[in-house]
């Protein structure tokens, strides 16, 4: 038993048999029967309770009486006292259990090893009159679905009861909603005597943890969907188990099994057959003349008072009461804490929805409009929804803009979203309402999460010639900066904003505010000449505005601009900006301007203050609303977390922060940045191919980006250890060209030693030294330690290359202790590693760059770098000193891994291919094959397991 009722009934259970395995000395009232009466709705787990309850017992070495109702009798099954074992394992709700406890098909059970008892009012006798159970052996009774039980069978009950023997622990299970008497299970003439311990389970529904948990289970795995998807299970399934156990097979059963699910496959998947039955069953049940109340309800899909039911109903005030009242004891609906009513499980209504004839429907919906109308303040969503539904078109388009002006003043501007993208999707809406409507979706796009059919329908309004120039220029204004952030398609966005500003003549304070997105060198490919000139404009139309909101705008623009390319005035222009405003527009720029100040100075390698401008930034986006400003910060805390070290669960998280943002790729890169380069380290080069040329930031209209440059290094250092020096080159070449042409010389600190190291493997010398040269002239008057720290380790590669050790050791250790002091731990490891190498090449003592070795490879080794620590290990190998105390030979493992076999067996299990473990290891792939052959061996013969074959025998 794991959950809180199953604990809470394991408690009573454990009690109840200890008082019943009493010494027979002990006097009556010491050794009391006991009653559990387990209430729960349709759904919540009784009868799997029960199952537990039973099979405890069992383990206990009690005996044991099973009853189970159905509407066609009563089966019985029993069990004699068993030896003690011990307990099963507790089981997801809604699954069938093992065999053994099962209930049969007739009258009786006769399953396993329990013992048909004939009629239920047989397998009662010896307990009904008797002093104690039969044999003095404690029994736990269990009748399940009493609800279900007819006359006799309760009298039956009521009979033992009345007088129950010691050692007798019972458990009634019922819905409270079906019960014939509301609150009486065995009916008003039961009696339940003072000897006779009682007590009360209700089962409650699930939490969101819970559900979360079971979705989770069922599916195969965490992480399955977006939060949004557990949030709405959840909430349709009112925590039910059984419901919430239907949806997730629904899903599962929504096409191919898959990582990720999302809102859209929970909305395919419709109403669980099991759900829709029962919803409709009930509904059934009720006299066709209180029908209605269901209906209004489902129509409302909300809690509701009384009187606004029965109104929507059509129903007068009496019968409206009726109704309700009979609703409510056929359980078609429940009361909350409120005093509002609703069906029993949220997604119920939709059932009941479904199955009311399209004309009623409309009826219904036109009678609810009505009604809600008159709630203060309206409820502007649910209103456009029915007067949609009711035809009330003028009404609904009302409704429409004023709900979500509400959400986006609220901060909800994914609602906002939703509402306004269906609403302006059809092509009915008049010209009037979309100007209107259009500029309230496209601002909610750029504070919001994207959708992926926002841009789609802001294109569809832009084509609209008619739409005044000003109108057309607020929308395309907001639509470039959604296609420059969310969308990532960084010169389409360039480009409407260059529109947007055309249009905006007339508008000098939004004009501003396009110039200044037109400033951000990360945006787009253009030069940073062309950004600086923008960033010149916007700032000359801040000043002569006397617009607060567009001064603001200007300054976040201009503190991300400054800060991305590392010029010092970035901190005085952080110093301007109004950090302390309360309003919530201005906010959420300040909250823009802090993160991506946050984000540029992670970039440089300025680590701890780029936490403390996120820390800030953060918490002015979640007052003011900024969802994608907060969202987009949790990619740049990714980012700082991989920089910093910090790699126990970044995986995990990274992982699913990308799956989250999987349609917004702007967010997303972040995410497949941080797995890309930490899959590299770990050996696992074609998930970090994946990840880093995928679907990420390699496409053309985002070649600008720093990420494209980190990706970039990733692909030539795996393209050295393969020894494919062409392509090293050729993407070096290109990555270079790209930062040549932006001139933001700050975003190289991840490219430039990959990029010189394998110019320099080409035999191309003097190219090499003019990139370092290039390199060394960008970073001249910026603030950018980790471009300072790459600046050193390619000087170094270019000492190494012209056999000047001693110079090109002194530049590895300058780079490692920048980076160190960062902190930057996995490079200045790196950093390390190449000082070291460079010192035993020149010779003399080398036991401190043995030592330096031996420091890397433990400290990779705790970063988790799995690929990196073996190849520092085998260079450690070649240069330590053999032990002389070391017998000859080689020594016999037996069938235990040799060190170099279970290095090479790490190394095959990342995916690597023979020749790229050779390459690591510095080993011919021979003899790599060899050690592969001999592991996989060793490792069936140990436990069965084996190396990943496909993996292992790849051709290198």
């Amino acid at each position: 038993m794991d959950t809180v009722s199953e604990r809470a009934a394991d408690h009573w259970l454990t009690r109840a048999l200890e008082n019943a395995g009493a010494p027979d000395d002990r006097a009556l009232h010491q050794q009391p029967a006991a009653l559990l009466l387990v209430e729960g709705a349709a759904g919540t787990g009784r009868s799997r309770l029960a199952r537990l309850m039973l099979e405890r017992a069992a383990s206990a070495g009690a005996g044991t009486l099973a009853v189970g109702f159905t509407p066609f009798g009563a089966t019985v099954t029993a069990r004699p006292p068993a030896a003690p074992s011990p307990p099963p394992a507790p089981r997801v709700p809604g699954r069938p259990p093992p065999g053994g406890t099962g209930t049969g098909t007739g009258r009786h059970g006769d399953e396993g090893d329990g013992r048909p008892r004939g009629t239920l009012r047989e397998a009662l006798a010896p307990l009904s009159g008797a002093d104690r159970t039969p044999g003095g052996v404690p029994l736990l009774l269990v009748a399940d679905d009493v609800h279900l039980a007819d006359r006799p069978a309760r009298d039956a009950l009521r009979r033992v009861l009345a007088r129950p023997p010691a050692g007798l622990a019972a458990v009634l299970t019922y819905r409270p909603e079906e019960l014939r008497e509301p609150g009486l299970v065995l009916g008003r003439t039961a009696a339940l005597p003072a000897s006779l311990a009682v007590r009360r389970l209700t089962l409650a529904p699930l939490d969101g943890e819970e559900v979360r948990a079971l979705v989770d289970e069922l599916l195969g795995g965490p992480d399955r969907g977006p939060t949004e998807l557990y949030t709405r299970i959840t909430q349709r399934s009112g925590g039910v188990p059984q419901v919430v156990v239907d949806l997730a097979g629904l899903l599962r059963e929504t096409g191919e099994p898959r990582e990720r699910y999302t809102l859209r496959d929970l909305e395919a998947a419709g109403v669980p057959p099991r759900l829709r039955q029962l919803a409709l069953g009930r509904v059934a049940a009720l006299p066709e003349e209180l029908r209605p109340v269901a209906f209004a309800a489902a129509v409302l899909d909300e809690p509701a008072e009384a009187e606004e039911l029965g109104a929507v109903a059509g129903l007068t005030a009496q019968a409206g009461t009726e109704a309700l009242v009979r609703a409510l004891r056929g359980g078609v609906l429940r009361e909350d804490g409120l005093g509002r009513y609703a069906f029993f499980v949220p997604l119920a209504a939709t059932a009941v929805y479904d199955a009311i004839p399209g004309p009623v429907r409309r009826l219904l919906h036109r009678s609810a409009a009505r009604v809600l109308s008159h709630r203060r303040p309206e409820p502007w969503v649910a209103l456009a929804r029915h007067r949609r539904h009711g035809g009330e078109v003028r009404g609904w388009l009302h409704a429409v803009e004023q709900a979500a002006t509400e959400r986006a003043a609220a901060g909800d501007h994914q609602a906002a979203i939703d509402l306004l993208e269906t609403t302006l999707s059809r092509t009915t809406v008049p010209l009037h309402a979309r100007a209107r409507l259009a500029p309230l979706l496209a601002h909610s796009a750029v504070l919001g999460l994207r959708s992926e059919q926002t841009v789609t329908v802001l294109r569809q309004i832009l084509d609209e010639q008619s739409l005044p120039a000003a109108v057309r220029g607020q929308i395309r204004l907001d639509l470039g900066l959604l296609l420059c952030n969310q969308a990532v398609a960084g010169m389409q966005g360039w480009l409407e904003l260059q529109r947007a500003v055309e249009e905006l003549q007339e508008r000098p304070v939004m004009a501003a505010r396009a110039m200044a997105a037109l400033a951000m060198p990360l945006l787009s490919t253009v030069p940073l000449e062309r950004n600086l000139h923008w960033l010149r404009r916007a700032e000359k139309a801040g000043a002569e505005s006397d617009d607060e909101e567009a001064r603001t705008a200007v300054a976040a623009n201009r503190v991300g601009t400054l800060m991305y390319i590392g010029d010092p005035a970035a901190w005085e222009a952080l110093e301007a900006l109004p950090r302390d405003t309360t309003d919530a527009v201005y906010q959420q720029h300040v909250a823009r301007g802090l993160c991506n100040a946050a984000d540029g100075a992670m970039w440089l390698g300025r680590l701890a203050p780029a936490r403390e401008l996120l820390a800030e930034g953060v918490e002015l986006a979640t007052r003011s609303g900024a969802a994608y400003v907060e969202e987009g910060a949790r990619g740049t805390s990714l980012l700082l977390d991989w920089a910093e070290g910090r790699w126990d669960d970044l995986a995990a998280r990274a992982r699913a922060f990308a799956a989250e943002a999987e349609t917004m790729p702007g967010m997303a890169v972040d995410g497949r940045t941080v797995l890309g380069m930490l899959a590299l380290a770990r050996g696992e080069w074609q998930q970090a191919t994946a990840w880093l040329v995928g679907e990420g930031p390699r496409e053309p209209n985002a070649a600008a980006v720093p990420h494209v440059a980190a990706a970039s290094g990733a692909m030539i250092r795996m393209a050295l250890v393969r020894d494919d020096v062409d392509a090293a080159v050729a993407e070096a070449s290109a990555a270079w060209d790209r930062l040549r042409d932006k001139g933001v010389w700050v975003w190289g600190a991840e490219l430039a030693p990959w990029a010189v190291e394998a110019t320099l493997r080409s035999g191309r010398t003097a190219v090499a030294r003019a990139m370092v040269a290039e390199y060394a002239a960008g970073l001249e008057g910026r603030q950018a330690p980790a471009s300072d720290a790459a600046l050193a380790w390619c000087r170094a590669l270019v000492a190494e290359d012209a056999g000047d050790h001693t110079a090109a050791t002194a530049l590895f250790r300058q780079s490692a202790l920048v980076y160190a002091g960062l902190p930057r731990p996995y490079a200045a490891v790196l950093a390390t590693e190449g000082a070291a190498r460079c010192r035993l090449a020149a010779g003399g003592d080398t036991a401190p760059a043995v030592a330096d070795l031996a420091s890397c490879v433990g400290r990779l080794t705790e970063l988790g770098a799995v690929w990196d620590a073996a190849r520092v290990r085998a260079l450690l190998r070649a240069h330590q000193p053999a032990d002389g105390h070391r017998p000859r030979g080689r020594p016999a493992y037996g069938d235990q891994l040799s060190p170099r076999e279970q290095e090479v067996a790490d190394l095959a299990a990342t995916g690597l291919t023979n020749r790229e473990i050779a390459a690591t290891l510095h080993l011919s792939p021979r003899t790599v094959e060899q050690h592969v052959a001999r592991a996989r061996r060793k490792l069936e013969s140990q436990s069965g397991q084996s190396l990943p074959r496909g993996r292992a025998r790849r051709p290198g």
